[in-house]
């Protein structure tokens, strides 16, 4: 295995939050497939299959929806977000910044720390359940579980969403190490799972072990699978929250690196974790809308190594997930340090994990937190792919010397309104809501700079 580069050190925090990486501090493409396969290959994982499972999906939806979903999310990322972050070099934070005035970002920062603190948290629900078997009293939570279990469960959240913090803190090349370092025999865990459930399952058939049985109510449609595997990160690629690490990266190639998160984790890791759900309900009658804690599951198949991977494997999620959060809280606070801003993100993120409901409904939260992010996204590919074209400025608000930018606001409001409306009262699958409110805002942004954005003062 490839070590990562080390970390170049720089003036102050070395992490460069509001100026251009310097061609001295960018990594190679191994930072990124270690980064890109640990953050991926994830303790929610343990979550998500199963969740699939509850939902009804075919089995057709599981292994072709999912892989047309996870090839969509990486050519996103391969071919928007990483061919900004190389030319442009800034952190989404910052770009935004440039685009929309120092005060209006501090909304949009504020709601992608917020949604990004309780991402993060939904990953230490996840690996707290790793702590049930070795203390059988405490009550692990299932599907249907929304508030915290008892003074055990809130122990186990504090512990390990302290110790994602401190990896947090160190910055971006240290996150990616741990990554790196973690990725291969966490996807291995994962495998191994699968392994032992199939032999279980005496059957290597997984059309016909994925099948739900009949009557079972279906909840999401194949294309609701695609949608989802393609937009459950919608903020990192179409949203640019990405921008923020690959920024490092040498060439926009780099953008690849999502390959080994999609494939391993969300399509592999997601199916050997539906597999664990598939024998609990076949072999000890649970009720699959209820589901089983994950810890439980993997520790039954795989014992001790596995429910070290849940934690692991929720670290290395967390810990670029809080280390994007703190950028946020840092850029809207003039003068907050990054460790200032990642201490109150892993703060916020612990609260988050001690309540499960963010987890067990990651189905939904992670389609309605791209809702909401992913149309900013659209606005920065609006400036730096058809701005000039279409007769606007680009990095409007840092030309003209604007601290609020009108044009964004409503081009951002606007279809996240709509979106939310559709959502709650016509009851549109959360996933299926990302692109539309994209393309929405990208249009409407053009519309509202060309009436009454900032122009340059020399216009």
């Amino acid at each position: 295995m490839t070590t990562p580069p080390a970390v170049v050190p720089a003036d102050h925090s070395g992490e460069f939050e509001r100026e251009r990486v310097p061609d001295r501090a960018l990594k190679g493409p191994t930072a990124f497939w270690g980064m890109y396969a640990g953050e991926h290959t994830a303790g929610t994982e343990f979550m998500l299959g199963p969740l699939f499972i509850a939902w009804g999906a075919t089995a057709n939806s599981i292994i072709f929806g999912l892989l047309i979903g996870n090839l969509l999310a990486v050519l996103t990322w391969r071919f928007l977000t990483a061919r900004i972050a190389t030319a442009q070099r800034l952190t989404l934070y910052y770009k935004m910044e440039k685009i929309a005035g120092g005060k209006l970002v501090v909304l949009y920062n504020l709601a992608n720390g917020l949604l990004f603190c309780f991402l993060a948290g939904a990953m230490v629900t996840v690996s707290a359940t790793a702590v049930g078997p070795f203390f059988p009293s405490m009550t692990m939570p299932t599907f249907d579980t929304m508030l915290p279990t008892g003074p055990g469960w809130i122990a186990a959240c504090v512990i390990i969403g302290a110790a994602m913090t401190l990896v947090a803190l160190k910055g971006y090349g240290f996150v990616a190490k741990v990554g790196h370092w973690a990725a291969p025999w966490m996807f291995l865990v994962f495998v191994a799972c699968a392994f032992v459930t199939l032999g279980r399952l005496e059957s290597f058939d997984l059309m016909a072990l994925l099948t739900p049985p009949p009557g079972t109510v279906t909840k999401i449609s194949f294309w609701g699978v695609v949608f989802f595997a393609w937009f459950c990160n919608a903020a990192m690629h179409l949203g640019m929250a990405d921008l923020s690490v690959l920024r490092f990266a040498k060439k926009a190639s780099s953008g690849w690196a999502s390959a080994a998160g999609m494939f391993l984790g969300h399509y592999v890791a997601w199916i050997c974790a539906a597999l664990l759900l598939v024998y609990w309900v076949r072999f000890h009658g649970v009720d699959p809308t209820v589901g089983k804690d994950p810890g439980t599951m993997v520790n039954d198949a795989v014992g001790w190594a596995g429910l070290i991977c849940i934690i692991i494997a929720g670290w290395t999620t967390a810990n670029p997930t809080i280390y994007r959060a703190g950028l946020a809280f840092q850029g809207m606070v003039p003068g907050m340090t990054r460790s200032t801003g990642t201490l109150i993100a892993g703060a916020l993120c612990i609260g988050a994990g001690i309540f499960p409901a963010f987890a067990m409904n990651l189905l939904s939260f992670v389609g309605l937190y791209g809702t909401v992010l992913a149309p900013i996204g659209a606005i920065i590919v609006v400036d730096f792919y058809f701005a000039e074209r279409c007769g606007i400025p680009t990095d409007p608000a840092e030309r003209a010397g604007a601290g609020f930018n009108v044009a964004v606001l409503l081009a951002w409001l606007i279809p996240v309104a709509v979106a939310m409306y559709c959502y709650k009262y016509q009851g549109v699958f959360a996933s299926f809501l990302p692109l539309p409110c994209a393309l929405a805002c990208a249009l409407l942004y053009i519309v509202f700079s060309k009436a009454f954005g900032p122009k340059p003062a020399t216009a």
